[in-house]
């Protein structure tokens, strides 16, 4: 089993795809209520939808980046504001936070060998 995608809510989906390809995503779905973007590595993907009722999102997307600081450096040159600088966090992980235009929360990260194998892994 693999996961294919996981999808968005956004309120206005022209702001939302400049965010996104923004942070280094590839389009490769556009239209007026829906969008899909492939990750710049491996085989993932993750779309966008059109939402015109209020919604809140309390889901929270991670993206994964091996040189972390610098991905972050190069986003906030580019005006993106982050409410968490790469912080390492108690399980282990290093993580910056920010907000899509949506509001929906997204994580930027690396967590090395500790994201599948953390010290307290079940076996």
């Amino acid at each position: 089993m693999n996961l294919n995608q996981v999808t968005l809510p956004v309120t206005n989906m022209n702001e939302a795809v400049e965010f996104y390809q923004l942070l280094g995503f590839t389009l490769i779905v556009d239209t007026p209520h829906y969008a899909r973007f492939e990750c710049p590595e491996g085989s993932s993907s993750f779309s966008l939808s059109l939402e015109t009722d209020a919604f809140n999102n309390g889901a929270t997307i991670y993206f994964e980046h091996e040189d972390l600081e610098a991905w972050v450096a190069e986003l906030t040159d580019k005006g993106v504001c982050f409410t968490q600088m790469p912080t390492l966090e108690r399980y282990l992980w290093k993580e910056a936070v920010l907000h899509d235009p949506s509001g929906n929360q997204i994580k930027l990260y690396w967590a090395g060998e500790n994201r599948l194998n953390p010290p307290w892994r079940v076996n």
